[in-house]
């Protein structure tokens, strides 16, 4: 064993730590119950949080912003609880999603029932540092098995770790700020870029003088893909594209050949499937229902210049060019403009669900400048794409970074006193 550490109930810890249960540094407490009337104040005493204010990208951030609140007269007439600063907020009832997030709160506020804060008690530890070994918890193997999956905080109240001195605490709790610091930063700038790509497409794809206004119906014949559930793909087989992975999507085209082993398969013979169904190189594959009108203009370009099998697949519709009438790059971002996304919208149909037929998806109409125009549009928009990916790949890499320090840190493998 190496010098100065020894080995106890939770691992191989520093010699000074201590091997404590978190219960023993504060307490769990549940939220308070809010009547719907009471939600939504736009000004008052005490902001209130519910499930969905966590439901956002990362959990480093160390503040919910919230723009509901109550006043103390509510408060007081609800007897609802008030938290104070530095409470540790967990999403106890929801989608594994919310399970695993856990802010700390700005200032002294109310929280939701279907929520819990965990309270430090006064001296016993550093907020920060402890909010640091919850993010190192997998709390998913602790939620009950149930349709409505819930933590306990007993449960969490149990989990025994090796806890340092407060001073050492504090060193860890800064380092790892300073690095969700520059995390954050990162993501600001990520979204200032897609503001600012967003903006330029909406210049740029503006209809000017000698643009020519087509239906999609002139420009593409429309077919349907091949049905399979999610439960039939794998990894084995041809190639297959899920409704649900066009929803999920972070970008509007997919490289076949560079994702390959990223995309589901389905074990099928390819006679069995209708070619109309098997994308080439420049379809567009739509999506024919969405839980909201927004995503009834979702959309994946392919880009299968190998021409390697690609089935499209359930609640998708195949659009192939009639003509060379569009640059397969500008296809990229033709249908993300506010004209185009609201006549999807326009043509929707349904209550739960909204759908769009391949007869309505033809009446469409986009703006269509001369291909050399569209080359140099689609050059302006591409130039951003790839500067933004750039930098979530930079992302990606100080999230990795910080993780391996919380490793290290936080089990005393590396001491910063």
């Amino acid at each position: 064993m190496k010098k100065g550490y020894r080995k106890t109930d939770v691992g191989v810890i520093p010699e000074d730590w201590v091997a404590k249960q978190l219960g023993s540094l504060g307490k769990f407490r549940g939220g308070s119950g809010f009547p719907t009337k009471y939600q939504g104040d736009i000004e008052g005493d005490y902001p209130f949080f519910k499930v969905s204010d966590m439901n956002n990208e990362g959990n480093s951030t160390f503040m919910i912003n919230s723009n509901n609140w109550i006043s103390e007269n509510t408060r007081k007439q609800i007897g609802a609880n008030t938290f104070p600063a530095n409470t540790i907020v967990f999403a106890k009832i929801g989608a594994a999603i919310f399970l695993e997030r856990k802010k700390i709160l700005s200032q002294e506020s109310c929280i939701d029932n279907n929520m819990m804060g965990f309270v430090l008690d006064d001296g016993t530890a550093h907020h920060r540092f402890v909010h640091y070994l919850f993010l190192s918890i997998q709390l998913g193997k602790l939620v009950a098995a149930t349709a409505l999956p819930s933590l306990n905080g007993r449960d969490i109240a149990g989990l025994a770790y090796g806890i340092p001195k407060l001073p050492e605490q504090t060193a860890i709790a800064a380092v790892l700020s300073d690095a969700d610091a520059l995390i954050i930063s990162l993501e600001k700038l990520i979204t200032k870029k897609r503001n600012i790509k967003q903006g330029a497409m909406q210049e740029l794809l503006m209809p000017k003088e000698g643009w020519v206004m087509k239906k999609l119906g002139e420009i593409f014949t429309f077919s349907g893909g091949y049905s399979a559930s999610r439960e039939q793909l794998s990894n084995d087989g041809f190639c297959y594209l899920h409704y649900g992975d066009i929803h999920g999507a972070k970008k509007t085209f997919i490289n076949v050949k560079n994702e390959y082993t990223e995309i589901p398969k389905l074990k099928i013979l390819l006679k069995n499937v209708s070619p109309k169904s098997l994308l080439s190189n420049g379809d567009i594959v739509f999506v024919d229902a969405s839980e909201d009108d927004e995503g009834t203009s979702r959309h994946i370009v392919v880009k299968n210049t190998d021409g390697i099998p690609y089935i499209s697949g359930l609640h998708t519709i195949v659009a192939k060019s009639k003509d060379n009438s569009l640059d397969n790059d500008f296809k990229r971002y033709c249908f993300q403009t506010k004209v185009v996304k609201s006549q999807f919208k326009f043509y929707a149909v349904g209550t739960k669900v909204s759908g769009i037929s391949k007869a309505n998806i033809a009446k469409i109409e986009i703006a269509i400048p001369s291909k050399a125009e569209q080359t140099r549009i689609a050059t302006i928009l591409t130039n951003m794409d790839t500067e933004i990916e750039v930098l979530k790949q930079k992302l990606a890499k100080y999230r990795m970074i910080k993780q391996g320090m919380m490793q290290e840190l936080l089990t005393g493998k590396t001491r910063l006193i």
